[in-house]
Order: C-alpha cells, then sequence, then structure tokens
C-alpha cells in the first residue's frame, strides 16, 4: 500500500492588519456587534500589488523548505481557490512559474472554502495510485478583492491569506492522510455567490455599478447548512476509518465564525480544549482557512507527531468536505 504524508507545511498572509475598531469607520458597526457574532477581532488585507499567486507561492516556499523535498522533485501542485489572478492561466500555473517547479502538472480547484480539502484529496488519490510522489497542495484567496466594505454583514467576515502542504509517498502505515470525503449539493447559489464576472454575467459598467463582482451572501442561511453538514462529513470519516470521537486529538475546522465552529464541536461532542481556532486573528480566509491553522497548530505544539487530526469545511456550491491525517 501507498499511502500520502504531509511533509512540510507553511502559511503566508499580508502584513497589513484591519481591526474591528477600523471597519467601525468604514461601515456601521461595533467591535461588540462583530466579535459577539463571528470571534472575529480582527484580519489580513494584501497591498496593492499582492496577488493570490503570490500569497500561494511564499506559503509553498515555507512547505517546500519543512519538506526536505526538492523543487525538482514536486510533480503535481493544485491550488484551492475562488480568487484566482485571472480567470486562466490558472493561478496553479502561475506559481509553478514563480517557484520554478519544471517538473509539475499545475491546475486550479473552485470549491469555495472546502478548496483545499478537495485539493488534498485530489494529490491523496494521485499519490496513492502510485502516479506521483510529491504534491504541492495550496489554498489561497485575497477575500477583501471581491468583498463589498458597505455591507456590513459580509465585509467583518473576511480576509486575505494561504497556506499549502506537501504530500509525499509513503509506504509505512503509521502516518499520512488516512481517508477524505467530499461531497456538493448545487441550487444553493442564492445563499453565497459572486453573481458577475463568469459567461452567465460578463462585467460590464452596469454589473460594476451594481456591485455584482462583490460576495453575496445570506448568513442564517448558511449557518444552518453549514453545522449540518459539517458534523455529517466530520462522523462520515471518523466511522470511515473505525474510530470514535474522543480518539481524535485535535479538530481543526473551517474558520468562518466562532458561533459555526462551537456549533459544530458541541454536536460531535468535542471539547473546545480539542479544537483549534484562530479566526479572531484572521476572519474567514476561504481556500486559506484550513491550511493556516495546520499550520499555526504545528508551530503552537498543538498538533504533534502520530496525533489523529480532523479537518472539515463547507463553501459555495454547496460543497464541504473532511478529512483525517495521522500526523
Amino acid at each position: 500500500m501507498i499511502y500520502s504524508q504531509i511533509t512540510g507545511i507553511g502559511s503566508y498572509v499580508p502584513e497589513k492588519v484591519l481591526t474591528n475598531e477600523e471597519l467601525c469607520s468604514i461601515v456601521d458597526t461595533s467591535d461588540e456587534w462583530i466579535t459577539s457574532r463571528t470571534g472575529i477581532k480582527e484580519r489580513r488585507i494584501a497591498e496593492a500589488g499582492l496577488t493570490t499567486s503570490d500569497i500561494a507561492a511564499n506559503a509553498a516556499r515555507r512547505a517546500i523548505k519543512r519538506s526536505g523535498v526538492s523543487p525538482m522533485d514536486i510533480e503535481l501542485i493544485i491550488v484551492g481557490t475562488i480568487t484566482p489572478d485571472m480567470i486562466f492561466p490558472s493561478t496553479a500555473c502561475i506559481v509553478q512559474e514563480k517557484l520554478g517547479l519544471k517538473n509539475a502538472a499545475a491546475f486550479d480547484v473552485s470549491a469555495g472554502c472546502s478548496g483545499f480539502i478537495y485539493s488534498l484529496s485530489i494529490a491523496d488519490s494521485f499519490i496513492k495510485s502510485g502516479r506521483y510522489k510529491n504534491a504541492l497542495v495550496i489554498g489561497a484567496d485575497l477575500l477583501s478583492r471581491i468583498t463589498d466594505y458597505t455591507d456590513r454583514s459580509t465585509c467583518v467576515l473576511f480576509g486575505d491569506g494561504g497556506g499549502a502542504a506537501v504530500l509525499s509517498a509513503n509506504t509505512e502505515n503509521t502516518r499520512g492522510i488516512l481517508s477524505t470525503h467530499i461531497h456538493s449539493e448545487g441550487g444553493h447559489d442564492n445563499i453565497l455567490k459572486l453573481p458577475a464576472g463568469g459567461s452567465l454575467m460578463p462585467a460590464t459598467a452596469q454589473t460594476v455599478n451594481n456591485l455584482d463582482h462583490y460576495i453575496k451572501m445570506k448568513g442564517s442561511e448558511l449557518f444552518k447548512y453549514a453545522v449540518k453538514y459539517l458534523k455529517d462529513v466530520a462522523e462520515e470519516a471518523i466511522k470511515f476509518n473505525g474510530l470514535k470521537p474522543e480518539d481524535i486529538d485535535l479538530f481543526v475546522p473551517h474558520q468562518a465564525n466562532i458561533r459555526i465552529i462551537e456549533a459544530t464541536a458541541k454536536k460531535l461532542c468535542f471539547p473546545m480544549e480539542r479544537v483549534f481556532v484562530n479566526v479572531e486573528k484572521y476572519g474567514n480566509t476561504s481556500s486559506g482557512s484550513i491550511p493556516i491553522a495546520l499550520d499555526e497548530a504545528c508551530v503552537s505544539g498543538r498538533i504533534k507527531e502520530g496525533d489523529l487530526v480532523l479537518i472539515d469545511a463547507i463553501g459555495a456550491g454547496l460543497a464541504w468536505a473532511s478529512s483525517i491525517i495521522r500526523w
């Protein structure tokens, strides 16, 4: 049997911090209102000229360095993102050029906030099939570029950042990705979408004036789906591997909203002491959320070698996913 092991992980967030207090001068809100409803205190905002591929490449450099894998041995690059540098070429191809990974195939995955786990699932399958030995999986988004800062229901939530993981083939069943589980359910574009910029609604002066190039979200409706599907997909992964909730050393959920995180943990009977949370520092970074959290959990010592780590996320589509990893 061939298993895929995370041999290196890294993340990158922009330097600029946008606090709740600063948001109060932009839109009618307050620190108390934001914190009580989301758990977010600040988020990172990309400076002009910084792109999704820049954030992805910076995170990937750190992951590759920690993995000990030669850049020439990277055979596959997958970038989960909903904010590509441009419609085409893929952000993955741009990252490939920036890192000089000449021997890799490269493509993007669009699965909303679950983009990193979707990408991880694809890379895991390629490695387990024996097709590739080393893959680079990235989740990165610049949500500030598609956020309407006159809409307090969305602008308080989102930030910029990304993370990356190097997956390498491993023939010892002691560490690695135990399983991945991906799901989707179309027909919910009224809950979470970016209306304009595609073939349905190409960019025009009218779409710009109507603010159709910004995120549109119905938060209360999304909340109900998020808690249910995050619980279901986490339980699926636990059951698939013959485990119990108490066997999981650390639960690293998508960092969208503290209320969603707490509600999901409660339904799974996970005490918050075994749940990793950093939403207060970064807000929702979409595809960047899970790898940023994994990197911070490793650096802080919350994840140790041999730990069982459960990750899950849900995003536009709706698309949701989970994975259990023996670290």
